[in-house]
């Protein structure tokens, strides 16, 4: 006798033998004890959840006739009547399977539906089951819309597909449909251990979750990965041939990865990575299983009594609740998300290992240094050292018109005497100037005096605000971020010599546009930065190298801080400085006046750009 598969020799016969469609089995259970039978019926599923195996069940159990031939309708057929076996071998008359797949056009659902005026020959019902019935042409829908509609009293329909969506509004109006669930891992488990315990073949519960797990919710995948194993292993399952089968990674490998993410070990992360190259395991395979690791990791986190609840009989429980401790939930979440992305890479790198490693190192590119204390105090105004304190605007009252007051921020160096009577003081940009409503050059530049001078109390004056204008949004904005310091203008123009001659770039150039000079020394410069992203040792290096290249043979030392005078903050300013001269030009030039005043002509904010 020839060897029949187990998908096929463990396809239930009945309803109690259904697994994992617990939901579909109590509908249709209790529809046909109550025969509130529907003439139509549409199950939806993915492959392998029993879709076809439900539809011959319901044929059997509308027309099992009892082992003495005297059964009506029943959810428990008896399996032993001449029209449960004849269903069961496929030679049942009043019982027909169409495959859509390769019977999709108009004239095959025409010389279907050409039976269904004919009586059922041998049952109770005639029933027409389509499989795949999303791959039949528009035609062929429109075909079968009205005998689906309005079917004789005798006849039912089955319909089966994997694509719901492509099945027509029409059809799924006309049907009751049913949808089958992939089935869990832990369910298609214990259904193998049951199987294999009566085919007498000896199977560890490792093997079995491994199989479980690469079935992906289908019990007919799992029972023919379940064949294949059985010929694999010599008639029997162990954990490391089915999973040399399978070309799965090894969960131990999962482990040390993730034990070492935990610890900023780069070093353990590169080298596992190069292990899985030489065992050849996949790369995509470790994404998946650290995806699935993360995730139970995820859940002991949120739900810390769900740790009690772990199935003692999973010897890798263990090691998910000791990395669920080691880990910090936010880096979970961030490592499960990079896993999840990172699966999509590795096709377009051109060695899936190299992406693989820059994958697992993504995290701990953005793994804060636990060295280094956290630094939010310093962000406050009274850990600030004195020469960097930020000057305290005080407004006066406002004018009847639309004026504001204007914080005035300004070096410790700004000499501030009183003005002239009948004069007003007018801020632009981040000095204070007296004269005229509008002043000049010269009157700004007299108005900055040497770093050694001694400062008087600075005020906030209210000047008056031009609403069709951006003024006011870009004085305000270089105003509250600049705070000139002594080494400022030497910092500033050194890194314009750098850049100008391309020796930063990327990561560099930004640590060097970002950071402000506190102090420098012989041997030794101080910077301070406000992104810790920013401080890293590769940047610090090259930039240390590239200030060689000048005549600069310094180290470099970066802290984390507060920065107000920094070379990108400069560059701000010059641009809000030429932006407000620009604006200045446009708006007294007598034409665009006279426009405005007769033609109610308006400056479209943001149009104005300096030449």
């Amino acid at each position: 006798m020839s060897y029949l598969v187990l998908a096929r020799k463990y396809r239930p016969r009945n309803f109690s033998e259904m697994v994992g469609q617990d939901h579909v089995v109590q509908a249709l259970s209790n529809a046909l004890t109550t025969q509130r039978l529907h003439h139509a019926y549409l199950f939806t599923g993915t492959r392998g959840v029993g879709k076809t195996t439900v539809s011959r069940i319901l044929a059997k159990s509308l027309n099992c006739q009892g082992p003495d031939g005297q059964g009506g309708i029943t959810a428990k057929p008896c399996g032993v009547c001449q029209a449960c076996t004849d269903i069961d071998s496929g030679r049942f008359v009043d019982y027909t399977e169409l495959d859509a797949a390769s019977n999709r056009g108009v004239d095959e659902v025409q010389s279907l539906l050409e039976q269904a005026v004919y009586k059922p020959v041998q049952g109770r019902f005639k029933v027409f089951m389509i499989d795949e019935v999303h791959m039949l042409t528009g035609h062929a829908f429109n075909a079968m819309l009205k005998t689906l509609e309005e079917p004789p009293d005798y006849l039912k329909f089955v319909l089966a597909t994997t694509d719901p969506q492509k099945v027509p509004v029409t059809v799924l109006s006309r049907c009751l449909q049913f949808n089958l669930r992939p089935m869990a891992p832990e369910t298609i488990r214990e259904h193998l251990q049951k199987v294999l315990q009566t085919e007498d073949v000896p199977a560890d519960v490792q093997s079995l979750r491994l199989v479980a797990r690469a079935a992906r919710g289908s019990m007919r995948d799992a029972l023919s990965l379940a064949d294949q194993a059985i010929a694999f292993g010599a008639g029997r399952l162990e954990e490391a041939t089915v999973r040399q089968m399978l070309g799965s990674v090894d969960r131990s490998y999962v482990f040390r990865l993730l034990e070492a993410l935990a610890n900023g070990d780069g070093k353990t992360v590169v080298e596992t990575s190069e292990v899985l190259r030489l065992n050849g395991l996949s790369a995509a395979s470790t994404l998946e299983e650290m995806s699935t690791v993360l995730q139970r990791m995820a859940v002991v986190q949120a739900l810390p009594a769900v740790t009690a609840q772990v199935d003692e009989t999973d010897p890798e429980a263990s090691d998910m609740i000791r990395l669920a401790a080691l880990m910090p939930v936010d880096e979970t979440q961030l490592l499960y998300s990079i896993c999840l992305h990172g699966r999509a890479e590795l096709g377009l790198a051109p060695d899936e290992y190299a992406a693989l490693t820059m994958v697992l190192l993504r995290l701990l590119a953005f793994k804060p240094d636990p060295v280094r204390q956290p630094l939010a105090e310093k962000k406050t105004l009274k850990s600030l050292p004195a020469e960097v304190q930020p000057v305290v605007a005080v407004p006066l009252p406002r004018p009847a018109r639309a004026e504001l007051p204007v914080p005035v921020v300004a070096p410790a160096s700004v000499a501030t005497a009183s003005p002239p009577p009948g004069q007003q003081l007018h801020v632009v940009g981040t000095r204070v100037t007296a004269g005229q409503p509008l002043v000049s050059e010269q009157n700004r530049a007299s108005s900055v005096v040497s770093a050694g001078q001694a400062a008087e109390k600075i005020v906030g004056i209210p000047v008056r605000v031009q609403s069709e204008s951006r003024t006011e949004a870009v004085t305000g904005q270089s105003a509250s971020v600049l705070l000139p310091t002594e080494e400022g203008e030497f910092w500033h123009n050194t890194v314009r010599r750098l850049i100008a001659g391309d020796a930063i770039t990327a990561m560099v150039r930004e640590l060097a546009l970002q950071s402000q000079l506190v102090a420098r020394d012989t041997d030794q410069w101080i910077l301070r930065v406000e992104r810790e992203s920013l401080n890293q040792s590769g940047s610090r290096d090259r930039l240390a190298t590239a200030l060689q290249a000048v005549g600069h043979d310094v180290r470099l030392a970066v802290e984390i801080g507060r920065v107000t005078d920094s070379p990108a903050r400069r560059n701000m300013a010059q641009i809000a400085e030429r932006q407000l001269a620009a604006e200045k030009i446009i708006f007294e030039d007598p034409f665009v006046q006279t426009m405005m005043r007769d033609f109610g002509a308006k400056i479209v904010p943001g149009s104005i750009k300096p030449g």
